[in-house]
């Protein structure tokens, strides 16, 4: 078992607050991202609350929250609100597995079999429906880099493009209501051909959920609590977690799903617009430990404390005396690794993604700006950032030495 690193002191990680025009920002401007969102967003019940946070040169610079938490109860947006991040957990989840890498009890371009025998002969698909699929062999064997980048050859069944989805679908692999265990999704996933020979192209999967199941596997702790011992309670990341502790369920907002024309449609009194309830924070499935400790998808978090985890990889991998990676670590894991050096729109074949403007890659956990003249959307190279499913989003800007975090619940 590997030894937990020590945490910092509370007042090292407390981030300073500061005059926008002290961090080389305006204040005015800053203003301008709340009025934009109440007035196209909650004003028009698209959204039901949200929160902007943005820290630069080592202070936050703005903080904002606005409207509801929980539309039905009217329980107001606040800055300790918990929010279920969703995909954010894959950026945690793959610095958890680099320090592994870092310490040298894993290499980048081992093959997975090496930790899971039965995918040692997997084949890709040709035809066919579950469970009568049609199959070639794989052109390499998926190595452990291809779960950091999304090039293994998995999927998500919710992208429902391909019959390798609807076998997801039907084991109920990589649902948001998560089911089984990790190592009933492995099994699972040994009976299913991959999309694509790894390497071949991206697309958006349960690869860091392996991940996740490996970190098991070779650090010889829960997943989970590796994370807590090594990540959570070093940086006093004490609001994230698996599950929504019952003394804090009172802070856990509500969410909803959007209809087709971009409203929500949860009908409520007073709420201007109309909203779907996706998820009851009375009733969550959140409120429990899960089964299924989930690497892509299965935190819960507040802005605070993922602010804190983006500090960290701000500063080089380290914050308030806690390391979690090398500096040269972290601009590995945020550097382009899609084959030839190609972006997202050459190489995707994904239905779902976070990031897809041209001169986009991805690297280790993360999407990375390549070429902003190609996105149409100022930024820096070597930007990097995610999102979620609820859309909550983050990015990094080392070069602006910059954070930025939204959240809500949509």
């Amino acid at each position: 078992m590997l030894d937990a690193i020590k945490p910092a002191s509370a007042s090292s990680l407390t981030p300073t607050v500061a005059a926008p025009e002290t961090l080389g920002m305006s204040g005015a401007r800053l203003g301008r991202i709340e009025d934009h969102l109440k007035r196209r967003y909650l004003d028009s019940g698209r959204f039901p609350g949200t929160q902007t946070l943005i820290y630069r040169r080592g202070a936050i610079a703005h903080r904002a929250v606005q409207g509801y938490a929980d539309l039905e109860r009217k329980a107001p947006m606040k800055d300790d609100t918990i929010f279920r991040i969703y995909s954010m957990t894959k950026p945690i989840t793959s610095v958890a597995f680099m320090m592994l890498v870092e310490e040298g009890h894993v290499a980048l371009d081992e093959p997975v079999s090496k930790y899971i025998p039965q995918w040692k002969d997997q084949r890709v698909f040709v035809a066919g429906t579950p469970p009568l699929f049609q199959t070639r062999p794989v052109t390499r064997p998926m190595q452990i880099v291809d779960l950091l980048r999304h090039t293994s050859g998995l999927t998500y069944g919710f992208q429902q493009r391909s019959n390798v989805d609807a076998a997801y679908r039907e084991k109920k692999i990589g649902e948001i209501e998560k089911a089984g265990t990790l190592q009933s999704m492995i099994d699972d996933l040994a009976t299913i051909p991959l999309e694509f020979s790894p390497g071949e192209a991206w697309n958006y999967s349960v690869s860091t959920d392996v991940l996740g199941y490996l970190i098991e596997k070779i650090s010889g702790q829960p997943f989970k609590q590796f994370l807590k011992e090594r990540i959570f309670d070093p940086l006093g990341m004490n609001d994230t977690g698996f599950h929504v502790p019952a003394a804090k369920a009172h802070r856990f907002a509500a969410c909803y799903n959007a209809t087709p024309g971009g409203m929500a449609a949860f009908h409520s009194p007073g709420a201007k617009g109309s909203l779907i309830l996706q998820d009851d924070p009375a009733t969550s499935s959140f409120l429990e430990p899960p089964s299924l400790i989930s690497g892509g998808g299965g935190l819960c978090s507040t802005a605070a404390d993922y602010l804190t985890f983006c500090r960290a990889l701000l500063h080089g991998g380290e914050l308030g005396g806690v390391r979690l990676l090398g500096p040269k670590t972290l601009k590995l894991m945020t550097t382009n690794h899609l084959p030839g050096n190609k972006d997202l729109t050459q190489l995707s074949r994904s239905l779902f993604s976070e990031a897809t403007f041209a001169g986009v890659g991805f690297g280790l956990g993360f999407s990375v700006t390549m070429d902003p003249a190609l996105t149409l959307v100022p930024g820096s190279p070597g930007e990097y950032a995610w999102g979620g499913a609820a859309t909550t989003s983050f990015w990094i800007d080392p070069a602006e030495d910059l954070i930025a975090i939204f959240m809500t619940q949509v």
